[in-house]
């Protein structure tokens, strides 16, 4: 844990953090129904007009050259957006604004479960209007034909517009349906919404959960896109959505479906309990305070193949993506510390960035060990995450330790404060030996992290958990 001090009474700090957010609640924004915006993969034969209610990963337009397309509803990074506007609605930041787009995106992302990918598979000339260079990125008719039903909400992304990717990529993902319905609960929870819109996100809610408890026994591709398994990010919030999707259900009086979900939500727990490496404490740690020696594992591979990837911060990030209570899998536990504290060291030694960094910053975190893609550089939304996760800890932990995690998470936010320039802006990578942005600009997600840590933040100087409903 880091030693440096909190920032809490430096007012230079506490005035760059509310100047930081609110640059970063614009920032988020405008990825959030960007109709104005017009996408041409000329390539492929596109033109991409969003719909109202889709959210684009970025605003900012590119075609790896060099910088990503990310001009995509990614069902994953839309979750953690609406999530992150409900915060803003909260603090009174963005008033009915926040429930137009709150209702846009529900109707969007209803309105993706009728596409049918064997309509687009046999469209007549559907490979005609595709560069002959770029026919080898073009997914196969057999592939399209399968995406139909609850598959839809398995494809990782779609196009804003509301039609289907016609880019070969991983799928399926599972992650997105079970982050919808935990984003879509805390909105119901907040006990803002009128009874026209609860009325509309209810079927949302409810086909999330279901698809959950489907799928969540399937192997689908991690939340990096990269690798096919069982992944402890996924399974994890997938817990998570059947525990609070329980609650909800029960609310309505539908106590068999509710036990149903609470009880495979305990099954995917004893499942991950499963993904623990222990090195060298026996086994026997675990519980709040005490010392825990080992990470937990981040997947289980398809073919039973060991990964590089298995220590990685998507673990991390499950944990407050979830924000759940308990003792096991969640900020406090003594294991999830010491998969941070694993992480934190990896990183402090790998990035160049990390070496002689100023006192009272905390290391740039990445994702995994010998990541590649782009620079493969420290990112935005894994050092924010990382603070968020101090300050979880902070508020649901040990009180003896609440100033020593605020301060960790603290020093984390330095290291963004020092990345990030005066505009705001935030890309989804800084380059682990310069510290220059890199990959896609103005990343949501990046500036939902933000949102979402100070909200973090503000809690445990407070000394309360972050309020979840009335």
């Amino acid at each position: 844990m880091s030693s440096g001090a909190a920032n809490a009474q430096d007012p230079a700090f506490e005035s760059w953090l509310e100047a930081q957010l609110a640059h970063s609640a614009r920032g988020m924004l405008a990825s959030v129904s960007p109709t104005s915006i017009v996408k041409q993969r000329a390539g492929f034969g596109q033109t991409v007009r969003p719909a109202a209610g889709a959210i684009v990963a970025s605003p900012v337009l590119g075609d790896y050259n060099p910088d990503p397309d990310y001009f995509f509803h990614w069902f994953r990074d839309s979750a953690v957006v609406i999530d992150a506007l409900r915060l803003l609605h909260l603090d009174g930041r963005i008033g009915a604004e926040a429930l137009r787009h709150l209702r846009d995106f529900t109707r969007f992302s209803l309105a993706l479960n009728g596409l049918d990918g064997r309509a687009v598979a046999a469209a007549k000339g559907r490979r005609d209007r595709v560069a002959p260079a770029l026919l080898q990125y073009l997914r196969e008719d057999d592939d399209l034909s399968r995406i139909h039903g609850d598959a839809v909400a398995a494809e990782t992304r779609v196009n804003p517009d509301g039609t289907l990717d016609i880019l070969r990529w991983a799928r399926p993902q599972h992650d997105g349906p079970p982050l919808r319905a935990l984003a879509l609960l805390r909105w119901v929870a907040g006990g803002h919404l009128d009874a026209q819109l609860l009325a509309e996100v209810a079927p949302l809610i409810r086909f999330d959960i279901e698809f959950t408890l489907r799928r969540w026994r399937e192997p689908s591709f991690d939340i990096w896109e990269e690798e096919s398994g069982h992944h402890y990010y996924t399974l994890r919030v997938s817990a998570a959505a059947m525990a609070e999707g329980a609650a909800w259900l029960e609310g309505l009086g539908e106590t068999a479906q509710a036990a149903r979900c609470r009880e495979e939500s305990q099954a995917v727990l004893r499942m991950l309990d499963d993904y623990w490496v222990d090195e060298g404490s026996g086994g026997n740690e675990g519980k709040e305070g005490e010392e825990a020696r080992g990470y937990y594992r981040s997947r289980v591979l398809a073919d039973g193949a060991s990964s590089p990837k298995a220590l990685d911060i998507a673990v991390i990030l499950s944990a407050i993506h979830c924000a759940g209570t308990g003792s096991a899998h969640v900020p406090a536990d003594a294991r999830m510390q010491a998969t941070l504290a694993r992480l934190d060291a990896l990183f402090d030694a790998a990035y160049p960035i990390n070496h002689g960094r100023a006192a009272g910053r905390g290391a740039a975190m990445g994702r995994y060990e010998g990541d590649v893609y782009c620079s493969g550089g420290a990112y935005y939304f894994s050092t924010l995450g990382a603070a968020e996760f101090c300050f979880r800890a902070a508020e649901r932990g040990d009180e003896r330790h609440r100033g020593a995690w605020i301060a960790h998470g603290d020093a984390y936010l330095a290291t963004v404060r020092a990345y990030t320039p005066a505009s705001g802006d935030l890309s989804e990578q800084f380059d682990q030996r310069s510290g220059a942005q890199t990959s896609a600009k103005q990343l949501a997600w990046s500036h939902a992290a933000f949102i979402s840590c100070v909200f973090a933040r503000r809690a445990a100087l407070a000394g309360r958990e972050e309020p979840r409903g009335r």
